[in-house]
């Protein structure tokens, strides 16, 4: 029999626009022969649909204004299911995919929701999703593992950042400064001198009332993709070569001004011990299902250091995305990928 899977994307965050092409190459790529698929469309303001269109007008966005529906997922464990208010019925669902990228998706949020349904989730449950969406949660837990990371400084929205400025000062610029909680590098900015230092901080706090303040690695970042629940599969090591000052929100989605090696130029001594970290984190952050490790390469020593970035537990889903390509070294296409992603929902 086909599995009834439901596909979450849009989202109320700053990232719906990269949901919409995530989720668009997940609904294209899921086999029709095993799967019937149900579509969940969640606006910019937070209103919930079902969708019954054609996936185009997903990637430009224009589903709204096709077949849709209000649509809820229930709580309820006896429903098990999507609730349509105006037809009074429940669509039973054996698995839901979320496809959603920051606040209100990758943040524990729609995990939680789905935990109460009693509904298995493809990819990390609501404990791994919050605490890799916290940036410094994250970074001090795999510390306590023995996993380096960037030094940096925590801004919460009621400090006086005046108060922190002789530390934030003693990690050097150029340093980065970040909202905690988003992704795709929004509202975050690379510092080189002290009078773009406030400003910086003012347009992260437009993201979250969390900011970090983070020394910069003299150095280059590398990823790989991470598989399983209890038994792992860690992929090659892929490499982010920039021709940029650094990797922002527009050249991670045109790549026009930056080149993504894979495998990574490295040594397979160092290849090995980026696997090991990623798996490492992984493990200590409660991950299961999948996600995208990023790590940053030091080189500004004598020997090589493997420092620890974060794990992105919904990372970009597209055709061309980073994660898939990761996947694609292990020998796995893409569609095979999704089976194996439903395969390992929890």
């Amino acid at each position: 029999m086909k599995k009834s899977i439901g596909i979450i994307f849009g989202g109320c965050s700053s990232e719906y626009p990269v949901s919409l092409h995530s989720s668009y190459s997940v609904i294209k790529n899921l086999d029709d022969n095993k799967y019937d698929k149900h579509l969940i469309g969640i606006t910019r303001e937070g209103s919930w649909f079902y969708f019954q269109g054609d996936i185009e007008e997903i990637n430009n966005d224009t589903w709204q204004q096709g077949n849709v529906m209000k649509a809820f997922i229930s709580p309820d464990r006896e429903s098990k299911g999507l609730w349509i208010p105006e037809e009074n019925r429940v669509i039973p669902l054996d698995v839901v995919f979320p496809v959603l990228h920051g606040k209100n998706g990758e943040d524990g949020s729609i995990q939680g929701l789905l935990q109460l349904a009693g509904i298995p989730v493809v990819g990390c449950g609501m404990e791994a999703s919050m605490l890799c969406m916290d940036k410094f949660i994250a970074h001090r837990i795999v510390n306590n593992v023995g996993i380096k990371t960037p030094k940096n400084i925590l801004l919460r929205e009621w400090d006086n950042p005046e108060e922190f400025m002789e530390d934030i000062l003693g990690l050097q610029f150029p340093l980065y400064v970040k909202p905690i909680k988003a992704g795709s590098s929004l509202g975050m900015t690379k510092v080189h001198r002290e009078e773009e230092l406030m400003p910086a901080i003012q347009e992260a706090f437009k993201f979250d009332n969390q900011v970090l303040c983070e020394e910069n690695i003299e150095g280059f970042e590398v990823g790989c993709a991470v598989l399983g629940n209890d038994e792992l599969m860690v992929s090659p090591v892929d490499e982010i070569e920039l021709f940029v000052d650094w990797f922002d929100y527009g050249e991670k989605y045109s790549q026009k001004k930056s080149k993504i090696h894979m495998p990574a130029r490295i040594d397979e001594d160092l290849a090995e011990k980026v696997r090991d970290t990623a798996a490492k984190a992984y493990q200590a952050l409660c991950c299961n299902g999948y996600a995208r490790v990023d790590i940053f390469i030091k080189t500004s020593g004598e020997e090589p250091q493997v420092l620890f970035n974060e794990i992105n537990t919904i990372p970009g889903l597209t055709d061309v995305s980073r994660f898939p390509s990761m996947v694609r070294a292990m020998g796995i296409d893409y569609r095979k990928l999704l089976d194996k992603l439903i395969e390992l929902a929890r």
